[in-house]
Parts: structure tokens; C-alpha cells; sequence
């Protein structure tokens, strides 16, 4: 692994132990004994698993989206492995930048064509933003009261958190219903930025946004034409992000402490907004003081809060990280397609 991405986990680690060693400074050690003895094992085996079965169901639709008659049949830890070597560079790279990168990397390794891998990765990824943005539009519309409420302090960046992936989201499903429109759109407003912008970078940004535009539209017209795995794959997508929005409401189960599904992933989804944008590998920081908010809440005590801390980001964090390694290291045999593109 690059000495960079050492780096970047040596700084969550640092981070995250300063935090937490605040958190235990402050908090009496009977209460901490406290909470670890009434710790549900159960329920925290089924945290785990939740995390699990979120990569499983990111497994499951890159296998779909993969299959065709003259795909080579491969190993479900192909495609496995994929997912868990994202989280692993998600993890380590400010504000998630090197996911994709990681993720086309393992798909070439098992033998898939960078074009065609490229074209995988981009159909998830389509889905996955529109699914997302169901996710978060919802929850601000039916759970706003809990921003006014709970998150008062971090309310300004939620809203900027949910801002850029609804304008994000808005531009692909305008390249999808309106390619046209939206080139010549994107042709204007370059035009427009001539004027306080050296031409030639204008002209370079150009080239990157049709380029990009034109592959959007190619695969989102192939993913109309396969309406049976489009209805899987967004049915599976909607599984994985309800495994893993519900992590932090098995949490508090694992500590004995009962609350509302709804009000606990609402409050999640939320955070997940405001971690979105901070620039640090693992929003380091921002993750750790956004769970206080949204945890204590819920619980009382110091004891349980510093614990329930703990488990989330040891489960939504470094355990993807481990998982990562083990997928970068192990890898499955390579098998070429019969064909191309």
C-alpha cells in the first residue's frame, strides 16, 4: 500500500484515539465497566453483521450487472471483494475520493476489461446516487422537525451536504431524460466562464464533461433496455443502504436501550449528510462528534455514549478497513472475457 494511505489511516487512528481518550478522560471508569457488562452480544454480532450484509447486497449487484452469456463464470469473492477494497480507499482518502479508482482496479484484476468494468462501476454507481437521493429527500421531508430539534449546530451543513448530492443527482437524471438539453446546457455555461477563465482550461473541462455526459447517457439507455435487472439491482440497492443506515439503531439495541427505527436512520441519514462533507480520510472529527450528537441523544450515560461510539466506528470504520486488506491481498483467479467492451 502506498505510504500516502498509511498515512491517512495513522491520522484517523490519531484522531479518533484523541477523541475518545477526552471522551474516557471525563467519564467515569465504573460507568464504562458498567455499560461493557450489559453489552447485548447478540445484538452486537448482528451490527456486525448488518455492515456485512450491506457489501453482500454491493456484491450481488455488480454480479447481476456483470452477467451476460459470454461472461467467464467467476467467484463470488470476485465480486466480494470489490465493495470491501472501496470502503478500505473510501476510508483512507479525503472525502472518499479514491472509492473508484479502487474498485476498477479489482474489477481488472479478475479479468474484466477496463471499458466494460468502467461501464459496471457506472451503472451502479447511477443507481446507487438515485436510490441515495430518494434516501435523503425523504428523510428531510418527513423527519425536518429533527434537524430544527437535534441538529440545530449542524444543520447549515447538512443542508450543504444534501445540496450538492441533489445537484449531482438532478444533472444525471437530466442526462438521462434530457441528453440533449442538458449537453447544450453544459455547452453554454462553459461558453460563459470563457470570460473569467483561461480558454484553453475551458476547452480541457469541456472535453472531460461531454466525454463524461456521453458515457452516462450510453449507460443509462443500457440500463433501460434491461428493465429485470434494473428492478434487482435497485430492490438490492435499497437493501444495502437499510442494512447500513440501521447499524447505529442496532447499536443501541446492543446497549439495551429501546428508540424508534424511523427516528434513529432518519437522525443517521442526516449525519451521513454532514459527513459527506468533510475533507478529512474517514471524516475524522466531524464522524465522531456528529454520532455524540446524534447517540446522546438516546443515551444517557458517558459510559454507554464513549461505548456506543466505539462499536459504530470500529464497525462502519476500521472494520471495512480490515476487511479491505484482506481483499487487496487475496486475490481470486483472473479470467478474461470472451469478448470486449
Amino acid at each position: 500500500m502506498k505510504k500516502k494511505y498509511f498515512w491517512s489511516i495513522v491520522v484517523v487512528l490519531a484522531i479518533t484515539g484523541y477523541i475518545l481518550y477526552i471522551d474516557l478522560k471525563a467519564t467515569p471508569i465504573k460507568q464504562l465497566e458498567v455499560a461493557a457488562q450489559g453489552l447485548n452480544w447478540t445484538m452486537l454480532g448482528l451490527v456486525v453483521g448488518l455492515m456485512i450484509s450491506s457489501y453482500f447486497c454491493e456484491a450481488m449487484i455488480l454480479k447481476i450487472l456483470a452477467q451476460r452469456k459470454d461472461e467467464p463464470k467467476r467467484s463470488f469473492w470476485s465480486y466480494f471483494r470489490v465493495p470491501i477494497i472501496q470502503t478500505l480507499f473510501n476510508a483512507i482518502t479525503p472525502m472518499s475520493t479514491g472509492g473508484q479508482p479502487a474498485q476498477l482496479a479489482a474489477l481488472i484484476q479478475v479479468g474484466i476489461e477496463g471499458g466494460r468494468a468502467t461501464s459496471l462501476l457506472l451503472m451502479k454507481f447511477i443507481i446507487y446516487q438515485i436510490v441515495v437521493f430518494a434516501a435523503y429527500l425523504s428523510t428531510i421531508i418527513f423527519g425536518f422537525h429533527l434537524v430544527v430539534t437535534k441538529f440545530a449546530t449542524l444543520s447549515f451543513f447538512i443542508v450543504i451536504g444534501l445540496t450538492i448530492h441533489v445537484v449531482s443527482t438532478l444533472f444525471l437524471l437530466a442526462i438521462m431524460f434530457a441528453y440533449n438539453s442538458t449537453k447544450k446546457a453544459t455547452n453554454k455555461l462553459l461558453d460563459f466562464l470563457v470570460r473569467f477563465i483561461k480558454t484553453d482550461k475551458i476547452e480541457h473541462l469541456r472535453q472531460n464533461m461531454i466525454t463524461k455526459i456521453d458515457t452516462f447517457y450510453g449507460e443509462s439507455q443500457k440500463l433501460k433496455q434491461e428493465k429485470s435487472k434494473l428492478i434487482k439491482v435497485i430492490l438490492l440497492t435499497v437493501l444495502q443502504l437499510l442494512f447500513f443506515y440501521s447499524i447505529p439503531y442496532g447499536i443501541l439495541l446492543a446497549l439495551n436501550i429501546k428508540a424508534s427505527w424511523l427516528a434513529v436512520t432518519q437522525m443517521n441519514i442526516m449525519i451521513i449528510m454532514f459527513m459527506a462533507i468533510i475533507p478529512l480520510p474517514g471524516a475524522s472529527g466531524g464522524a465522531e462528534y456528529s454520532f455524540q450528537t446524534l447517540f446522546s441523544t438516546f443515551i444517557l450515560n458517558s459510559g454507554g455514549l464513549v461505548l456506543g461510539m466505539f462499536i459504530w466506528r470500529f464497525v462502519t470504520y476500521f472494520l471495512g478497513i480490515m476487511l479491505g486488506l484482506v481483499g487487496w491481498i487475496i486475490k481470486p483467479a483472473k479470467k478474461q472475457n470472451t469478448r470486449k467492451g
